[in-house]
C-alpha cells in the first residue's frame, strides 16, 4: 500500500530500505514475515520518501502520503 502512494516498484524499494527484492515480495505476497531489522528498514525508507504512518488497523497500517 505504501510502496503503491509513493508509485515506487520493488526494486526502488529495496535499495532505499538495503533490503533484497525477495524479501519484499515474499512479505507483500504474504509467504512470509520480516523480522523486526527489516521492519526498520522498511518503515525508515518509506517515511524518508515521504509516508506518514498514522497508526496500526487490524489489516496493517494506515497511511497518508
Amino acid at each position: 500500500m505504501a510502496r503503491s502512494a509513493l508509485k515506487i516498484g520493488v526494486r526502488d524499494l529495496a535499495e532505499l530500505a538495503d533490503v533484497t527484492t525477495a524479501t519484499i515480495t515474499r512479505y507483500e505476497n504474504e509467504r512470509g514475515g520480516i523480522n523486526q531489522a527489516t521492519e526498520v528498514k522498511l518503515r525508515s525508507a518509506l517515511e524518508k520518501a515521504g509516508i506518514e504512518f498514522l497508526g496500526e488497523t487490524g489489516v496493517g497500517m494506515i497511511v497518508r502520503d
